[in-house]
Order: structure tokens, then sequence, then C-alpha cells
């Protein structure tokens, strides 16, 4: 949870837009902690990327290699890993991943500025109804899988 605070401090500090998203969005959405967390899952606008990158260096966090930087970034703050997603977003303001060969459709609705809180942390978070979509349908990876169901079932329980 102090990397959570963390994060969004850095961020709220410097007017930086991000959302938090995966399986710590639902936990704030449901206002509790469901399951442990291997990272912290973050939306940041693409153009943003150098500030956050420079801002999270200075506060002591360190870049961590990822396998496609063209479309996101990860940051390891002692066992905590922050894993940067990059979005871009078209005239109609839907939100996309900005995959080389073609941006891919991550939500047609802006994830606009909610904001959660969870133990005392306020964060913002991607729309209930994008995180819900994106629950819906497990990853391929069965680790990834048993999480997105557990996601998704714990999201079930309150909003469905």
């Amino acid at each position: 949870m102090k990397a959570l605070a963390v994060l969004g401090d850095i961020m709220d500090r410097h007017g930086l837009d991000y959302w938090l998203f995966g399986g710590w969005a639902v936990d704030f959405w449901l206002g509790t902690v469901t399951r442990a967390h291997d990272d912290v899952d973050l939306a940041i606008w693409r153009d943003d990327y150098e500030v956050i990158s420079g801002v999270l260096t200075l506060a002591g966090w360190r870049y961590a290699p990822v396998e496609d930087e063209a479309i996101g970034a990860s940051f390891r703050s002692g066992a905590v890993l922050a894993e940067l997603t990059f979005v871009i977003s078209d005239h109609s303001r839907m939100m996309f991943i900005p995959f080389p060969d073609q941006p891919v459709l991550w939500s047609a609705v802006p994830f606009g500025s909610d904001r959660r809180e969870l133990r005392g942390v306020s964060c913002r978070v991607i729309p209930l109804a994008v995180l819900k979509a994106g629950k819906s349908v497990p990853r391929e990876d069965p680790a990834d899988a048993a999480k997105d169901r557990a996601d998704f079932e714990a999201l079930a329980k309150h909003y469905f």
C-alpha cells in the first residue's frame, strides 16, 4: 500500500495523469484487498513517459527492462514493480495501446479522473466498466488467467 501512496503522490504532485488497472484497480473499486499482488499496473499517456521516468528516477525508482518498450516501461522500488502501460487517444477520446503495427483499442470511453480510496490511499483508477470488461476474458497464461478469474468473481459479487 505504501508504494501505491508514493506513486499516486508523485504523479499528483507533478500533475501527471495515471490510472490504476489490473488487480489493484479491482481492490480500489471494492474497497478491500482481495488477493496478493505481484506488481502495480498503471496506464499513463505515452507523451508523459519522459517526465514520469525522470520523476520516478528522482524518487529512487529504478528502471526495469521490459519486453516491448513501444507499449510500456517498468520501474522497481525495493520489492515493488510498477508496470507502466502507454496509452494514446484519438479525436473521439477513445483510449488505445500504441502497438507499433497498429494501435489497439482499450476503451471506447476516456479513462476520466475517477479516484477511489483503499486503506487511506487515494488513487486514480480506470472506469469500472472498462475494468469489468478487461477481467471478463482471462488471459492465456494460466497464472494470469487465475488472477483474472479471481478478480472477475470479486467484482461480480459487488457490481453485477
